[in-house]
């Protein structure tokens, strides 16, 4: 029974399906157990970034400085064998130095010379763009096309990217000189905004124990290219309810002040609600989380679960809720206690 809904969706028979379930189920604890030889805690972070990963998304993670944001993504490469870029994002960058440029060449034969197309560092599986709110707007909205289309257009001449297609973004919560805000068409590709917080202390005893005896962690591949292709594709193909992709939509449309279904909160202190593709983003995830703990549907606490990071970044508070204190966190909280889960 456990693989019926995802063979009749993806045409598969029932031993072929089983088969990648539990494929799916053990590569992800495999990825787990490696990346906790790099990473000390942050359980909470490692699950969302794989979820993400896992149903075809891309990922925003947010911290201060000093949390191993960028050890966890370049970790993350280091476990899959795939092709890993990392962009370090400065006020100087240009949208050329992350797509790439058409550049004169000389044919060694004909001696004649013609444009060739030299390609940038997104041409990559995974790539890092970190400190991605320190580039300006122009260079940020290079990642558009990519991000959603999976194409890059540079002089009329469209390159598709390869697959799978991963880009995992940091950023700085706390510095102001020198960074640029991400703007809302740029935050809306990302299907999760995670908050990375500071370590426990005794997670914090063992970090420093780790990093200070002059040792490196080698981390090794556990999967490879063709997993995470067929592991995406199982995202895609796995069944899910009438009623869970109901709860969905009335989570973004809660997000909504002008929404009949917004509470008193979201209309007193949200000035822009979710867009539909935050209830494209919670289903996918939604259905990557169901299958990370072996289940092959997703139920009403998968989508509770994912909803925070799904809509923390897309919906905008007011000045009233500035002005009474109110966080984008407390208001997402009551959105998901006033939502009743359809019968």
């Amino acid at each position: 029974m456990a693989g019926q809904g995802i063979q009749q969706a993806a045409g598969l028979d029932g031993g072929d399906a089983t088969e990648l379930l539990n494929r799916f189920h053990q590569g992800y604890h495999a990825l787990l157990k490696e990346l906790h030889r790099a990473i000390v805690g942050q359980d909470q972070v490692i699950e969302s970034v794989l979820c993400a990963m896992l149903a075809g998304g891309h990922c925003l993670v947010q911290g201060v400085p000093g949390l191993a944001k960028t050890l966890l993504i370049s970790s993350l490469a280091d476990t899959l064998d795939l092709n890993f870029n990392r962009i370090q994002f400065t006020p100087d960058l240009m949208p050329g130095d992350i797509t790439g440029a058409e550049i004169i060449q000389e044919d060694p034969d004909s001696h004649q010379r013609r444009f060739e197309f030299i390609k940038g560092p997104i041409f990559a599986n995974i790539v890092l763009a970190d400190e991605i709110n320190r580039t300006p707007p122009k260079t940020q909205a290079a990642l558009l096309q990519a991000m959603q289309e999976r194409e890059v257009t540079v002089a009329g001449h469209t390159h598709d990217l390869p697959a799978p297609f991963f880009i995992l973004a940091t950023q700085n919560p706390i510095e102001q000189e020198g960074t640029y805000p991400l703007p809302e068409a740029a935050l809306d590709r990302f299907m999760f905004m995670v908050y990375m917080d500071y370590p426990t202390a005794t997670e914090e005893h063992e970090v420093i124990k780790r990093t200070t005896t002059g040792k490196a962690t080698e981390l090794r591949p556990v999967l490879s290219r063709d997993d995470l292709v067929k592991f995406q594709a199982l995202v895609r193909s796995a069944p899910v309810s009438d009623a869970v992709i109901e709860y969905a939509v009335q989570l973004t449309r809660a997000s909504r002040p002008t929404d009949p279904l917004a509470g008193d909160m979201a209309k007193r202190y949200l000035k822009f609600g979710a867009g539909p593709r935050s209830g494209q983003f919670m289903t996918l995830a939604s259905k990557a989380l169901a299958l990370m703990n072996g289940r092959v549907t997703p139920s009403y606490e998968d989508i509770r679960y994912v909803a925070p990071m799904v809509l923390r970044h897309r919906v905008v508070t007011n000045f009233d809720a500035e002005a009474d204190g109110v966080s984008v966190e407390e208001v997402i909280a009551d959105i998901i206690k006033q939502v009743t889960p359809p019968a």
